[in-house]
């Protein structure tokens, strides 16, 4: 089992109170490589890959493995993930796509109760009607491929160890079972006895072990990724998803069998004198980000104070014509056929920039009309802050910038073999109709639901990284990349400062500010500019590394667990 863990939350807890009143965080440096992931368990075992000589694909791995044991409510070898990968030697950035997939059987009308209405989300999470087929770790063996230097088999040890001699569970795990926000995950037996024995939920420092992770982690570790796709690893989530008590599902071993994670082109574009990469489709996160700072470019945010009134009505109006593009056009391009190009173009963005007023919020923003004579309606899909990213970089300057998710928390709430398989269905639009047109993101056979993960990546303009970092946060990754990046290429900021920056978000619906900060100070000046405001939790999980003066610069959120380490 691993020690380090315990003594690096053990200082976190002891750092002191921000101004804000939030738990204070400094940007940890390091010169030879560093790991940045949610929770400590899972930094200090890719730090330990690192050390031996891996790069960063395979800490990546080691990461992942190991969140799926300690955070198992935001991600896993049962859910998806987004990676960006800069190969430093070859000077290339490199994106894999390890979204899941609907089922061969999946109809678009699964989610709807009757012909004119759809299912609740709540109702439509739980279960295995909601379980697409899992991507992340054939993206990794994808990537691991390509970028790989330590054998596969060696890079889940401490994840199979601390799974047999147990790890302690953090404050946000038992706080989510406390609160019982799953309403499948008490119910289904599996879950059951896993989460809440003896009919309790576990409790913060309890040491919790695992054996069936174990067994299955050492399974992938010896056979591959093909180990968890093929036989009876596959045969037993199959089943776990065809006979939930509720909403059964459809998946089935064939649907595991023929999974394939994908090489995807990156979406870049100029933000002042660099280049701001991400993942594009079914990812909103590189368009929507980059069309964020595009439009928003004219307006010089750096003459204005961080997070200033100016600064951050200028951010809410720029999001809700991004989020207006969004829940309109972007889908699976694979499906769609729809080029990106028309979406980050600099003549439709200043088109779109046009529609910013300095003194009064536009209201609801309308989509832009980036395709000529395309009717399609607006989506419903509905995403829930519960995420993970892991931001890297290796020895020999190589980087990894990977957003990993099972979607709600604990996912569909099917627990099988020491894992929880994602409800990733549930981010397709439920109803797939809107006002009489098809809406594109609807579930289809095979295909991949819209995201809003951003793992981004950004170069400075002699093309070296700069930076690379990303969020969970459902819709609000948007947001909370976007700002990040404004707090760092316009205000100055170094990357954990911009972290700390009190967030505020508009996803085209009213203005959040993150409550118990100092944005509730703009409430006032918002709401005289016509906004809807309303005074929330914003729970952010930012993990990010800045590259300055050939030092590694690493930022955790301080609104959750995560740390950075390194050497």
């Amino acid at each position: 089992m691993l020690v380090q863990p315990l003594e690096a939350q053990q200082r976190e807890d002891r750092e002191p109170e921000a101004a804000t009143g939030r738990q204070s965080k400094n940007a940890f440096n390091a010169k030879k490589y560093m790991v940045v992931a949610a929770n400590p368990y899972a930094s200090w075992a890719g730090k330990n890959i690192l050390e031996k000589g891996g790069s960063a694909i395979d800490a990546a791995i080691a990461v992942q493995a190991m969140l799926t044991l300690v955070e198992p409510q935001s991600s896993g070898i049962g859910g998806g993930a987004f990676i960006l990968y800069w190969d430093n030697k070859g000077k290339k950035l490199h994106t894999f796509d390890g979204r899941e997939t609907a089922p061969k059987a999946s109809r678009t009308s699964m989610f709807m109760q009757t012909p004119d209405k759809p299912m609740s989300w709540i109702d439509a999470v739980v279960g295995g009607k909601s379980v697409g087929v899992p991507g992340v770790l054939k993206a990794l063996e994808l990537a691991h491929q390509d970028f790989g230097k330590l054998p596969w088999l060696q890079l889940f040890n401490d994840a199979i160890n601390t799974s047999e001699g147990g790890f302690r569970v953090s404050d946000r795990l038992a706080t989510l079972l406390a609160l019982k926000i799953h309403p499948g995950l008490y119910q289904f037996r599996d879950s059951s006895v896993y989460f809440y024995p003896d009919g309790k939920p576990l409790v913060k420092g309890q040491l919790r072990k695992n054996s069936a992770l174990a067994r299955t982690l050492l399974h992938i570790a010896e056979t591959g990724a093909d180990g968890f796709y093929q036989g009876e690893l596959a045969k037993s989530m199959a089943k776990a998803a065809q006979f939930t008590t509720i909403n059964p599902g459809e998946i089935t071993e064939e649907d595991f069998a023929q999974y394939q994670a994908l090489k995807r082109s990156p979406v870049c574009g100029a933000y002042k004198d660099f280049k701001v990469c991400g993942m594009g489709p079914p990812s909103s996160g590189g368009i929507n980000v980059l069309q964020i700072l595009r439009m928003l470019e004219p307006f010089n945010l750096s003459q204005y104070a961080p997070n200033s009134l100016e600064a951050m009505h200028l951010f809410t109006q720029a999001s809700k014509l991004a989020f207006a593009d969004r829940e309109m056009y972007i889908a699976d391009t694979d499906f769609t056929g729809l080029p990106i190009s028309g979406l980050i173009s600099q003549s439709y963005l200043s088109s779109r920039a046009r529609h910013i007023d300095l003194n009064k919020d536009m209201g609801r923003a309308r989509p832009g009309q980036p395709y000529a004579m395309l009717k399609v309606g607006q989506d419903n899909a509905y995403e829930l802050p519960n995420t993970s990213h892991i931001s890297i970089v290796d020895s020999e300057g190589n980087a990894l910038s990977m957003t990993t998710s099972i979607e709600f928390a604990f996912g569909s709430g099917v627990f099988v073999e020491g894992f929880l398989l994602n409800n990733q269905m549930t981010d397709f639009s439920l109803n797939p109709s809107s006002m009489g047109k098809p809406v594109l993101n609807r579930v289809e056979p095979l295909k991949r639901p819209r995201s809003a993960m951003s793992p981004t990546m950004v170069f400075d303009k002699e093309g070296q990284l700069f930076l690379a970092l990303g969020s969970p946060g459902g819709s609000r990754i948007i947001n909370y990349v976007a700002q990040t990046l404004i707090g760092v290429l316009d205000w100055g900021l170094d990357i954990q400062q911009a972290i700390n920056l009190p967030h505020v978000t508009d996803r085209n619906d009213y203005t959040a500010l993150e409550k118990g900060t100092m944005a509730e100070e703009l409430a006032e000046g918002l709401k005289a500019k016509g906004h809807q405001v309303k005074i929330i939790d914003l729970n952010s999980g930012l993990h990010g590394i800045q590259i300055k003066d050939n030092t590694l610069m690493g930022g955790a959120d301080p609104r959750r667990e995560g740390v950075a380490v390194g050497m």
